[in-house]
């Protein structure tokens, strides 16, 4: 029997976090992409106004999963909106029920928000996962095509930017 617990994440579960990320980006085999570091969890997740947050799930004391997520803006709708960055739990924990309550946390958590939705990406060949967000009623976008700009690139294109007239709040 499970005694899953869903709890946000604290500082004191940065290496844990970033051992989830890692099982994450194995799973996903882009290990080689996991670049974060305690230093960028502490400035991002822990920082006085975090942008981003994290939950822990828990069966009974051991920690078996994990979801980071950050608020969104739909102009159309004129409301935020909760955006899943990764929910990840470790294989062997999985068939238990903590993915689905991860996932009815996030819900919770945007429904106290007043977002008008909730949204998240999924590789396409991560089948038990599609199976999973078709069963809750969750719908594909295919019209949208996703986008990213790194590296070399992204500071490329704002290399080419003028520079602001007035200061910005949009800093991160």
């Amino acid at each position: 029997m499970t005694h899953l617990a869903i709890r946000p994440a604290t500082i004191d579960d940065t290496n844990l976090i970033l051992h989830f990320v890692r099982e994450l980006a194995i799973y996903e085999k882009a290990e080689q992409e996991a670049l974060a570091t305690p230093a960028h969890v502490h400035r991002t997740l822990f920082c006085t106004n975090p942008k981003v947050h994290g939950l822990i799930c828990q069966d009974g004391d051991t920690p078996v999963g994990f979801a980071v997520y950050f608020f969104n803006y739909s102009t159309w709708q004129g409301r935020h909106g909760l955006y899943l960055e990764d929910l990840y739990v470790s294989p062997e924990h999985r068939g238990k029920g903590a993915g689905m309550a991860l996932l009815r946390q996030l819900a919770r958590i945007a429904v106290d928000h007043d977002c008008g939705r909730f949204e998240w990406s999924v590789l396409d060949w991560n089948t038990p996962s599609i199976a999973l967000y078709d069963s809750l009623g969750a719908r594909p976008q295919s019209e949208w095509i996703r986008y990213r700009l790194t590296g070399d690139e992204l500071h490329a294109l704002a290399a080419q930017s003028q520079p602001l007239l007035q200061p910005s709040n949009t800093a991160p």
